[in-house]
């Protein structure tokens, strides 16, 4: 328990002091913008007095109070922390300027930008509350997360192009597609949506977890084991659920408190539609 919370640690912090490196020593200079709540709060800072710290936690606040419905209270409280460290770390410690090189910013800013962003969801947090929203209003409109992160970002951009000019615009989005890329590369690609399926000799305490704790639906089947050169039987329940992204860590930590030796396949999903994807009512 102490070196799972040891490692969370390291990976937020990491995360905060990597976002702020790239925050102040790349984008925020040359008025470069990323996409999201991080590219609200830099818009907000080039065309007021306001500094980047205080918008952090302001353009943050509404994506935190959502996350503790959305995702759950160990979430929202990671992710409050998390924003609150890298508000912290930009308003205490000053990175300097490494290059004026617009295509340089572009690039490496949204490269630190999207690390830092990646390190905190891999321990358990997050940096940019905009996926909250995503997540959000897909169950709501029946939309994919895709498509709403898109249209939000869409709409940053825009007003990045009135308020800043068009070129710093197009830089921009160079920014976001960087931030992005890196960012599935240090979570391992994982999707918006990810199927599970676990086979285990503990597969009705696991069934409850998933759908007292974690709140999903599940989808049993029953299923038959052969292994060995003359295929030795074995009857037993295969559990199928759909996750988040956001969740597939806790889901692991619950999984090895009831069975550290279940057997779980995760794959990939671009989205889903019907079905129960969240027991709770959003």
């Amino acid at each position: 328990m102490i070196k799972s919370y040891l490692k969370d640690v390291f990976f937020i912090v990491s995360g905060i002091f990597a976002a702020a490196f790239g925050l102040e020593s790349f984008l925020l200079p040359n008025s470069f913008i990323d996409g999201g709540a991080t590219g609200i709060s830099l818009l907000i800072t080039t065309i007021s007095p306001l500094p980047l710290s205080t918008l952090i936690v302001m353009v943050n606040l509404p994506f935190l109070l959502l996350g503790f419905k959305v995702i759950g209270k160990q979430f929202g409280i990671k992710a409050t922390l998390a924003i609150l460290g890298l508000a912290l770390v930009l308003a205490t410690i000053h990175f300097p300027e490494i290059t004026q090189d617009k295509l340089l910013v572009a690039v490496f800013g949204g490269f630190f930008l999207g690390a830092g962003i990646g390190l905190s969801i891999r321990g358990g947090g997050v940096l940019d509350g905009t996926e909250v929203l995503a997540i959000y209003l897909s169950r709501k409109l029946g939309t994919t997360i895709g498509d709403i992160i898109i249209l939000i970002n869409i709409l940053i951009f825009l007003a990045a192009a009135y308020f800043l000019s068009i070129e710093t615009a197009l830089y921009s989005m160079l920014t976001y597609l960087a931030a992005s890329k890196t960012l599935d590369f240090v979570v391992d690609g994982i999707e918006e949506y990810t199927g599970v399926s676990i086979i285990s000799d503990s597969s009705d305490e696991i069934r409850k977890m998933l759908i007292e704790k974690l709140g999903h639906g599940v989808t049993i089947y029953h299923a038959k084991g052969g292994f060995g050169k003359n295929g030795v039987h074995s009857e037993h329940d295969v559990l199928f659920t759909v996750i988040t992204r956001l969740e597939i860590r806790r889901l692991n930590i619950e999984i090895n408190k009831i069975d550290p030796k279940a057997f779980v396949v995760m794959s990939r999903i671009n989205d889903t539609r019907g079905g129960m994807i969240k027991k709770r009512h959003l």
